[in-house]
Formats: structure tokens, sequence, C-alpha cells
């Protein structure tokens, strides 16, 4: 194999001069293009990355807003249970005073009455005993008499009582 030097020459100035060409108008432009591309992307994956923090950041929010609500519901279902209990008291409490008002209304009633009764039955005792002692009177009886009169009539007032 033999070379010849000046062919060689010639291929060489030529691809120095087809990389110069090259290296200026084409492979500075190119890498200027994928340098921008590879910008580009980088840009995108950190704003891909920031959203998705944001994104885990308000998920995050939520779930503690989500979870401070329930907690809210359940402490305002435990007060109207509570609420609901003491008016179930108060309800009890004042029925059961409303009763025992009723009741010793009831009993001085009945009491008057009785106080009525015995009234009435004493001013019948006093015409019974007028009666008595009209009967005695007229009769002319003895003493004994009298008391055994006076007993019967006294007993039978008794039991009406």
């Amino acid at each position: 194999m033999h070379i010849e030097w000046s062919t060689f020459v010639i291929q060489l100035v030529a691809f120095l001069v087809l990389y110069l060409l090259l290296s200026k108008f084409a492979f500075g432009p190119l890498f200027g293009m994928m340098e921008k591309r590879r910008q580009l992307v980088k840009d995108q994956i950190q704003t891909a990355e920031a959203s998705r923090k944001q994104a885990d950041q308000l998920l995050e929010e939520q779930k503690q807003a989500l979870q401070q609500t329930r907690k809210e519901a359940y402490d305002i279902i435990e007060q109207a249970k509570h609420t609901g209990s003491k008016q179930a008291d108060d309800i009890i409490h004042a029925a059961s005073a409303e009763a025992s008002r009723l009741k010793d209304e009831a009993l001085k009633d009945i009491e008057n009455e009785k106080n009525k009764a015995v009234a009435a039955l004493r001013s019948q005792v006093g015409a019974m005993s007028v009666l008595i002692a009209s009967k005695i009177i007229e009769k002319q009886i003895d003493e004994k008499s009298q008391e055994e009169l006076v007993e019967h009539y006294l007993k039978e007032v008794g039991g009406n009582v």
C-alpha cells in the first residue's frame, strides 16, 4: 500500500475546512438547540417536582381539614347528647316536682274535706244530742237507760265517721 501524500494532504485540508464550517454553522446552533432543549426539560422537571410537592402539601392540608371537621362533628354530636340528656333530666325533674305539688294539693284538699266532714258530723252530733235529750225528756227514763241511749247514738255517729 502506497500512500499518496498529495491526496492525503488535500483530503486532510478538506476535512479541516469542512470541520471548521460545520462547527461554525452547524455544531454551534445544533449544540445551542440541544442546550436549550436540555434546559427546557430540566425546567419542566423542576416545575413538575414543585407541582408535586405543592399537591402533596395541599393533600396534607385537606386531610388535616377533614380530620378537624370530623373532630368538630364528633364534638357537636357529644354536646347534643349531653344537652339532650340534661334536658331529659330537667323534664323529669320538672314532672316530678309537678307531681309532688299535685299530690300535696290533693292531700290538702283531702284534709279540708275531712275537716268539713268532721264539722258536719259535730253539728249532726249536736243535733242528735238535742234529739236524744228531747227523747229522754219524753220518755223520762232512768239514768242507766240514758247512758245506754247516749252510747248507742255515739256508736252510730262513730260508725259513720
